[in-house]
């Protein structure tokens, strides 16, 4: 028994390293798996704003249209572009010899982000970008510092500044926070409604069968306990007449 439970504390200690890493707190994205039309949001968001640098290798359309209730007609107008086909991976045209030429690294597929770091990373990570004159695109970001990438939604979000802590005299301040100065076209409430429909969005991609795997578990477990009480009491009846 101990050296069971030493073994599932190994297992489990990288996702408790990942979600302590000991950097900026995390905001609960508070996403619902079970909401349709935010999922539906979050797809569109996605298709919109975030596939032109990043792609979903492991997802299809026509799979995301069945699970997502998303009628053909609709899927063709608003998530398929160029000769995309329903039945195509969701990825897109970029090279990655022009990844590396443009970001100086291979833009990540996001299919796997949210099991990856976890759904409030993501979340917090599209709220924590801020003004830094020092970087390529001219932000940073709270949670990735040093981040290669613009921030696609700025015109939405508005313009962030870092937020310093200059307690430690003599030692270079360090960005302990973010706030925002000039708001976007979304207002904050929006944009951070925005941004829990794309982490919903993607944390559905990281696992589409994830509530059906759930649903079958609760039947799975009675199952199990059934099976327990049967075993129990055969094993009180045969055992009744030994002492």
């Amino acid at each position: 028994m101990r050296k069971l439970i030493i073994a599932a504390l190994l297992l489990l200690s990288p996702t408790v390293l990942l979600a302590n890493t000991g950097g900026p707190a995390l905001q609960s994205s508070n996403i619902d798996l079970h909401d349709q039309a935010s999922l539906q949001r979050g797809a569109k968001y996605f298709v919109n704003y975030c596939m032109g640098c990043h792609s979903l290798q492991y997802m299809r359309y026509n799979r995301l249209a069945k699970d997502l209730g998303i009628d053909e007609v609709t899927l063709r107008e608003n998530l398929l572009f160029g000769d995309a086909k329903p039945g195509d991976l969701m990825e897109n045209a970029m090279r990655a010899d022009d990844q590396l030429k443009w970001f100086g690294v291979v833009v990540p597929d996001l299919t796997l982000v949210t099991r990856w770091r976890s759904p409030d990373w993501v979340y917090t990570y599209l709220k924590s970008f801020y003004v830094d004159s020092t970087r390529p695109y001219g932000v940073n970001n709270l949670m990735f510092p040093l981040v290669a990438m613009p921030h696609g939604l700025s015109n939405l979000q508005g313009v962030q500044e870092p937020v310093f802590d200059h307690h430690q005299a003599g030692a270079t301040p360090v960005v302990v926070g973010v706030k925002l100065v000039k708001e976007g076209l979304l207002s904050p409430k929006e944009y951070d409604n925005m941004v829990r429909d794309i982490t919903a969005f993607l944390t559905y991609a990281g696992e589409p069968i994830q509530l059906e795997r759930q649903r079958l578990g609760v039947y799975v477990l009675l199952f199990l306990g059934f099976l327990f009480i049967l075993a129990y009491l055969m094993k009180k009846e045969f055992w009744k007449d030994i002492h």
